[in-house]
């Protein structure tokens, strides 16, 4: 005998990047990558580090994500397109962690959200994005986006409050109480910069708006700061502050991402981190719920993505590749990262052919921060906001919503207004459990109604056993929601003294459990009775497993048969044989 080699199935991974040189890349292809890259690369750099200080996190640590994770996720995922880096979807849940764990503790729990996803990834559970309804993501990102316009404020404003916490009523409160020391030089900063950022678009000029925005703000804020006494624009130099290789400085370290383990870094009281089982069982939850938005944000952006190019992506490699990406870019300060929606559409737009502008796009942002990091110091904090509010503008799909609302179904808008209060006053993961757990509700409830069991007492093609047989028309499928009903129909039979029981199942398009311990009664009695059960129509599938649950065929008692003439011939062979 032959001994046969056990064959060991590796997971699909880097099917993206691997499609793209079997395909053939060309230098043509290049020039439109890195055209596209950095365009993107202008975008990320004021993107990654307006959302990590969103987040709750120094700047620096959203440009190291846009470096490493975005290089990494795609060479390694399953979409052509995507571009990884940091993403307004998150900001809700990581600014909660960061809060009561330290930026030590938001990096672990970005590494344990990595290892989900790579195991989701390699149990081949990138088609669940199927199972999130529309309406729960209209829902739940929308109000992601009311919560990130409303962090914003302050710095928009220029509010001298306490920090807000991750409570949306309590927020408003710091904020509406704090008004009256807005600073008017960064609300007027901010303002010009919003107007700006609104404006841009229209004068069709091949600079990114967000590029433009900020430099020009930082210029405005500038001038306003060393012309006019007590202005106070506050900036990210004046900020924030960083301390690497002996060396002490003010904005960014114009140094690029080295290792560093997530636990030397500080913990909710400024202290390195410190590991323990408590630590870890703690952020289970938390991880779970990066896992879980990061899935559905990739997905989703990766079918976008197919969309806009014809294309299809590998949804299993998609999700190991956002995995490596966040278990790898924590060790280098980066924090979580999943495809961005907007950022993968601009690249598109701009001409890209394949993974390599999203690397392109991460060797940019690096350069940025090792040639240019004094002077996104210059950057107005007020500025960012104004940024932020656009993000937030274009996250809400307000048009979608609207029209949604308008248009839709009245469960499908209870649902998305559910799911947008539960994201407001609770959190987004809440809000997806309970928008999804509706719409199955729903759906069992619309398939409850699908669901029809007629009676036919005298079948037209029964010809003269018409009197001996009844024949049960079963349309729809037979789960749990109709079993009892269906069942409570079929036992009916039992007072119309036939001798026959056919059930015509060619309509049926599933069966469940609860509906074949139901046929186990029925058949129960009609075997008491001494009558007969005849099964039309079934496919295979069914019949196996009405056979594993002890419904076989008994000669002259109980068969299945493949159509209604068939059916017919049996029933006399076995009336025949009564009598």
């Amino acid at each position: 005998m032959q001994n046969k080699k056990a064959i060991i199935k590796i997971p699909p991974i880097a099917t993206g990047i691997i499609e793209t040189f079997r395909k053939g890349y060309s230098f043509s292809d290049f020039k439109h990558d890195a055209l596209a890259g950095l365009t993107i690369g202008t975008v990320a750099v004021p993107l990654s580090m307006a959302l990590a200080i969103a987040t709750g996190v120094p700047p620096e640590h959203g440009l190291y994500t846009a470096i490493v994770a975005g290089a990494l996720i795609a060479l390694t995922g399953g979409s052509k397109f995507n571009i990884s880096g940091p993403t307004a979807a998150f900001v809700v849940i990581l600014f909660p962690i960061v809060k009561d764990y330290g930026i030590g503790g938001l990096l672990l729990a970005t590494i344990m959200a990595g290892i989900i996803l790579l195991l989701m990834g390699i149990s081949k559970m990138g088609q669940l994005i199927r199972f999130v309804p529309y309406p729960v993501v209209l829902g739940f990102t929308a109000g992601i986006a009311i919560i990130i316009a409303i962090l914003q404020i302050p710095d928009f404003l220029g509010l001298r409050t306490e920090k807000l916490g991750d409570d949306f009523l309590s927020n408003l409160g710091i904020i509406f109480s704090s008004l009256g020391t807005i600073n008017p030089y960064e609300m007027g900063v901010g303002l010009f910069t919003l107007i700006l950022l609104i404006m841009w678009p229209k004068f069709k000029i091949p600079l990114p708006a967000p590029l433009v925005g900020l430099i020009v703000g930082g210029i405005v804020a500038y001038f306003i700061n060393n012309s006019v006494n007590g202005a106070d624009i506050k900036t990210i130099a004046s900020s924030f502050t960083w301390h690497a290789n002996g060396i002490d400085g003010n904005g960014i370290p114009p140094i690029p991402p080295s290792l560093v383990m997530p636990w030397a870094l500080p913990g909710p009281d400024g202290q390195p981190l410190v590991i323990s089982f408590k630590l870890i069982h703690a952020l289970i939850g938390p991880a779970f719920a990066i896992a879980t938005l990061g899935a559905i944000e990739s997905l989703l952006c990766a079918v976008i993505a197919d969309e806009l190019t014809d294309t299809k992506h590998n949804p299993n490699a998609e999700l190991i590749g956002q995995g490596l990406g966040n278990i790898i870019a924590p060790l280098f300060g980066g924090i979580t990262a999943t495809a961005a929606i907007a950022r993968t559409a601009t690249s598109i737009r701009s001409g890209a052919r394949s993974p390599i502008a999203a690397i392109i796009h991460s060797i940019f942002v690096l350069l940025a921060v090792v040639l240019f990091a004094s002077l996104l110091g210059y950057v107005p904090m007020a500025s960012l906001g104004a940024l932020l509010f656009i993000v937030a503008w274009n996250m809400s799909e307000a048009k979608h919503c609207i029209k949604t609302i308008k248009t839709s179904p009245r469960s499908d808008v209870s649902i998305l207004l559910i799911c947008f209060g539960l994201t407001i006053v609770f959190d987004m993961v809440i809000a997806v459990a309970v928008g999804v757990a509706l719409s199955a509700v729903l759906f069992i409830r619309s398939m409850t109604h699908a669901s029809k069991t007629s009676m036919i007492e005298n079948h037209p093609e029964l010809d003269e056993i018409t009197n001996e047989v009844v024949v049960f028309d079963i349309n729809g499928p037979l789960f749990f929601g109709v079993a009892e009903r269906t069942i409570a129909s079929f036992k009916s039979y039992d007072n119309l003294h036939k001798k026959i029981l056919i059930l015509d199942m060619k309509d049926v398009i599933s069966i469940d459990g609860t509906t074949i311990s139901g046929l186990q009664s029925i058949k129960k009695q009609i075997f008491n009775n001494k009558q007969s059960l005849i099964f039309v129509g079934a496919s295979t599938e069914m019949i196996l497993a009405l056979k594993r649950a002890g419904l076989y065929k008994i000669k002259g008692r109980l068969t299945y048969c493949s159509d209604f003439k068939y059916a017919r011939d049996i029933a006399k062979k076995w009336l025949n044989d009564l009598s």
